[in-house]
C-alpha cells in the first residue's frame, strides 16, 4: 500500500522556521555533494507520515556506517561544529553537527548498539517531496524498530510510535517488521497491546493473524471510555498527532 506522507500531507513544511531551512538546506545539499544515500529520521521523519510538524530545530540523517565519514568531514568543511564541544556525546552511533543552534545528526546506528542502519533500509525507503527537495524518509518499519528500544525514565519514544501507528496502521509492512525484531518481538505485543487498548477501532486494521499470534486482547468491548478520554489517561498534555491541529507546530 502507498504511504501516507504524499504531498496532500507535507503542508507541515511550511511550519519550519526559515533560518532553521536554510541550515537544514545546506546540510542536504552537503550529503548529496557526498554522493552518498541517505534518509531522513527524527522530527522529519514523524511529519512525513504523521503530517505533524513538531520543531527539534534538528535534522537526523540516517547512513551506512561505511558513509559516515564523508559526510561528517563534508559539514566540518561547509562550517558545521562538533557539538561535542558543547557537550559531550556517545560518538559510536551519531555525530552531532551544529551551526547556528540547529543540530544536523549523523545517525549509523543505535544507543544500545542493536541496530546498524544497513542496505535494506533503502529500497524500503519512503520519498517525499519538501519544500522543492525529493528526498527520503527513514522507512516507518525501522523506525518502530530503533524507537521501541527507547523506554528510558527520562526519555519514552513510545508515544512517537502511537502517533505513527494511527497514522499509517494499514500500511505496515509486518513481515519485515517481525524479521527486524526477532527474538525483541514481545517488544511489538506490548506497544500494540497498548495501541488496542488507545484507539480501539484503528487497531481493527491489525491482520487478525497478527493479533491472535501477539495475544492483543480485544478492547472494543469496553464501554464507558472513548479514544480521546484514553488519550488523556496516558498524558493529558497534548502529545497526540491526530488530535493536534495541523497549521501550527506540536509542542511534545
Amino acid at each position: 500500500m502507498e504511504r501516507k506522507s504524499r504531498e496532500a500531507r507535507n503542508e507541515w513544511g511550511k511550519l519550519i522556521p526559515e533560518d532553521q531551512w536554510l541550515i537544514y538546506n545546506l546540510a542536504i545539499r552537503i550529503a548529496r555533494d557526498c554522493g552518498m544515500e541517505f534518509m531522513l529520521g527524527g522530527a522529519f521523519g514523524l511529519a512525513g507520515y504523521t503530517g505533524r510538524w513538531r520543531n527539534t530545530k534538528d535534522l537526523d540523517f540516517f547512513v551506512l556506517p561505511e558513509s559516515k565519514d564523508r559526510l561528517i568531514d563534508g559539514l566540518l568543511e561547509a562550517g558545521f561544529e562538533d557539538y561535542y564541544d558543547r557537550l559531550p556525546y556517545d560518538r559510536g552511533w551519531i555525530y552531532r553537527a551544529i551551526k547556528s543552534d540547529v543540530l544536523v545528526d549523523v545517525i549509523w546506528a543505535t544507543p544500545n548498539r542493536r541496530t546498524l542502519v544497513d542496505s535494506l533500509w533503502f529500497p524500503n525507503a519512503t520519498p517525499i517531496e519538501l519544500r522543492g527537495e525529493s528526498l527520503h524518509l527513514v522507512p516507518m518499519e525501522e523506525i518502530l524498530w530503533v524507537k521501541m528500544y527507547v523506554l528510558q525514565k527520562d526519555r519514552c519514544d513510545w508515544p512517537d510510535l502511537l502517533n505513527l501507528l494511527y497514522a499509517q496502521i494499514e500500511t505496515v509492512n509486518w513481515d519485515h517488521l517481525y524479521r527486524r525484531l526477532g527474538a525483541d518481538l514481545p517488544l511489538l505485543a506490548g506497544l500494540l497491546q497498548i495501541f488496542a487498548w488507545m484507539c480501539p477501532t484503528r487497531s481493527k486494521l491489525i491482520p487478525e493473524s497478527i493479533r491472535n499470534e501477539l495475544g492483543i486482547l480485544d478492547t472494543t468491548a469496553r464501554a464507558g471510555i472513548d479514544q480521546q478520554e484514553r488519550v488523556n489517561l496516558l498524558d493529558s498534555r497534548p502529545w497526540f498527532a491526530a488530535l493536534q491541529p495541523g497549521d501550527r507546530a506540536m509542542q511534545l
